[in-house]
């Protein structure tokens, strides 16, 4: 199978995969960015008892707020801006630092230690920017909502040039 896809590559050809109808279409944006969240939820829970239990307190009501969002902005759209926020959030700001605090010691990770109290700080950031991300991207759909209404209400409104009729 290895040799097939070697040799495959080499001359271009359809790698074996792709002949058995296995090569799935690749993710949305949206749906990438809610399968990185389901991975970071995974590591949360499997390093549960790893974490004191402000950490995963914090972590928990992160994920609450930035759960929801992947399927709200394939609905009802969002900006590349916030999109890729919401990507690096998931991805890189809450993903690395916990990778690292899980990998120093268990002293360094008690209730109190300064690496704990240190991680928390960054937590605290973390779920002020995620609030703001869903508030900046629901405010958006509001936004084009008022926008859309005086639109209709200009098109529709009697006006004193048509005598106060439509």
């Amino acid at each position: 199978m290895m040799v097939s896809r070697f040799f495959g590559s080499l001359f271009s050809g359809p790698s074996p995969d792709s002949e058995q109808g296995t090569d799935s279409e690749p993710l949305s944006d949206n749906e990438r960015i809610a399968v990185s969240l389901s991975e970071l939820q995974g590591t949360v829970r499997l390093a549960g008892r790893d974490l004191p239990t402000s950490i995963s307190s914090q972590l928990r009501q992160i994920e609450d707020i930035l759960e929801p969002l992947p399927k709200y902005m394939s609905e009802h759209g969002a900006s590349t801006e916030q999109q890729v926020l919401l990507e690096a959030i998931i991805g890189d700001y809450i993903a690395t630092p916990l990778k690292k605090y899980l990998a120093a010691s268990e002293q360094d990770r008690l209730e109190g230690s300064s690496a704990t109290a240190l991680f928390s700080e960054q937590l605290v950031l973390l779920f002020s920017t995620a609030q703001d991300l869903n508030l900046q991207i629901r405010s958006g759909a509001i936004t084009e909502l008022a926008t859309y209404a005086r639109f209709l209400n200009d098109k529709f409104e009697p006006s004193m040039l048509s005598g106060g009729s439509l």
